[in-house]
């Protein structure tokens, strides 16, 4: 078997905690309150007619807020193998990147406000090299990224000896 088709065999991606969508609707809605506030004024000072700036706006952002959270969610996933982790993401333009343990230069967990209150940490990766020299895994459950930094703490220390 080739290595083209021992990457499509073992393509199973493992989803991000269900808790995600939840976080990336608070930062979507976040994102548009100025808009719909903009939209908002628009519409008492009246220079145009009555629906004809909040309408679309609040449609647009609704569909920011409640359905786009769900395609980023499912749109993103990884792989953790023996010696490399797999992070695929993107809705129109697909990345699908395989970081090799042996190029990990250190380990980061961050836990923004909002994330710790659903529970949530990223685990960022970063690696040597200037260009994509970090990569970025959000929507991990707490206890899943902290396993995780170490699982691969330990492997590369083990492939150091």
């Amino acid at each position: 078997m080739d290595e083209v088709s021992k990457v499509r065999a073992g393509s199973e991606l493992t989803p991000l905690h269900p808790n995600h969508v939840k976080v990336l609707r608070l930062q979507a809605a976040i994102f548009a309150l100025p808009f719909a506030v903009a939209a908002f004024v628009l519409e008492v000072v009246g220079v145009l007619p009555t629906g004809a700036v909040i309408v679309p706006i609040l449609a647009l952002l609704a569909w920011l807020v409640v359905w786009m959270p769900i395609r980023r969610h499912y749109a993103r996933g990884f792989q953790i193998a023996a010696d490399r982790l797999r992070v695929v993401r993107g809705i129109l333009f697909r990345s699908d990147t395989v970081v090799p343990f042996s190029r990990v230069q250190h380990i980061d967990v961050s836990r923004g406000p909002i994330e710790r209150y659903y529970g949530l940490s990223t685990l960022v990766l970063h690696t040597a090299g200037t260009h994509n020299s970090s990569i970025i895994l959000p929507g991990l459950g707490e206890q899943e990224a902290l396993a995780m930094r170490e699982a691969i703490r330990e492997k590369i220390a083990s492939a150091a000896q």
